[in-house]
Parts: C-alpha cells; structure tokens; sequence
C-alpha cells in the first residue's frame, strides 16, 4: 500500500436500539482525537416494514468534517470521533462513528491521499443502492453496498460504500475509493474477522437495528462543492 491509510481489523457489531439510521481505516502517524459536537436534527429514518411492526423514528445528529464539503447523518445518542495524523494535509481526517455502548461501528475518511489493493475473490452482493448525496461526483457512481468476498473457503464481509454497483459472482476486491471534488472519500463499517455464520446470519443482521442504521448512515453520506469566491 502507499499514501497514510491502513485498513484496521473489523471489530464486533453491537445491537443498537436504533433502526432505519461501508476496508476501514485509519491514518499513520500520532495525532489527536476529539469528541465531535454536531449539530441536531429531528429528521428521521424511512421505514418500509407496516405501520404496526416499524420501529419508532430515530431522531439523528449530522456531522460534517472540517473541510465543511462532507458530512453524513448518525444516530443522536451515538458519538463521532475525529482523528487527523501528524503530517497530513491539513483537509484530510477520519471520523470514527461509536455507538451508545462505545463500540466502534463505522469509519469515514475524507481527504486526498488513499490507495486500495486488489485481489480476485468470488462475491454475493446482499443489497446495494446509489448514494443520493454523491450522485453528482465523478463515475463509477458511488453506492452502499453489503456483501460477502470468499477466497479459499474463508468468507470477508463488508458494509461500506463502494465504487459502482457491486456484482456477484467472480470479480476482484473493491478498493471503496469514492472520487469527491479534488479529494476521496471512503466509508466503512467495522466488523470482526467473522461476524455472520452463513448468508442467513449476515441477511438477517441486515434487517435488524443495527444493520438498518449503519445502512442509512452509509446512504445519507454527501457532498457539497466549494463556493466560489
């Protein structure tokens, strides 16, 4: 790999109480790491299950990163991270997403510098769907995306957005690196080495809270140009 990103091992999803709400990834270097305090909003999640059965609104903050050109929305009572490495561009950071329990659920990173590493895998793609909010940047258009790699029986699964619509079947591993005005931006979920058992278990996490709010948090991702002087 070059540039200052390292992809970290996936941790552990923790169920959240949320519902309707992706390699991560880090930055070299010492640096420091500050609680971010975003700004509030009442807006809530879509719901497509019946009145009866859906899950009450979750209320969502929005976070936008230093640069002021991208920013995402994530559940009130969890927190945002910001982490910008000694001899970075001083645009480029990462945001770790945590949860009311204080586990780790998703990293985003916006800046200039990113590199990814390619390798031939055979993939099932869960669900994927075009990011509304990066629709207006460079192709290959940048989606959400959930699936399983397998390469020599041993499955890697990844919620994180990606450039262009997954396919299942044989392909190559997707580097995620989403073109955004003269910068990148790469969004990943944290998983632990092996979260589901089969494609049963990973389907129906996807369903539940958890999965539904790290989704929506993948899909509400945005963009906004510079203004113009």
């Amino acid at each position: 790999m070059k540039g200052t990103i390292m992809r970290p091992a996936f941790r552990a999803p923790v169920v959240s109480v949320l519902a309707a709400a992706a390699a991560a990834l880090s930055l070299a270097g010492c640096g420091a790491m500050v609680s971010a305090a975003p700004s509030s909003s009442s807006l809530a999640a879509s719901a497509t299950a019946p009145a009866s059965s859906a899950p009450a609104p979750a209320e969502l903050k929005t976070y936008t990163f230093p640069n002021g050109h991208v920013s995402f929305k994530y559940p009130a009572d969890w927190k945002v991270e910001l982490f910008t490495g000694a001899g970075s561009p001083s645009d480029s950071a990462t945001a770790t997403v945590v949860d009311a329990s204080g586990t780790e659920q998703a990293t985003l990173y916006s800046g200039r510098v990113a590199d990814g590493v390619s390798h031939p895998v055979t993939r099932t793609v869960y669900e994927s769907a075009p990011v509304p909010g990066l629709a207006a940047q460079p192709a290959p258009a940048a989606h959400y995306a959930f699936y399983a790699d397998r390469m020599d029986s041993s499955a890697t699964y990844r919620m994180h957005l990606a450039a262009g619509a997954p396919e299942s079947g044989q392909g190559s591993a997707l580097d995620g690196i989403i073109r955004a005005g003269d910068g990148v931006i790469l969004a990943d979920v944290k998983f632990i080495e092996k979260p589901f058992a089969n494609d049963a278990a990973a389907k129906s996490w996807l369903a539940g809270a958890e999965g539904q709010a790290l989704k929506a948090l993948l899909l509400s991702i945005s963009y906004s140009s510079p203004t113009a002087p």
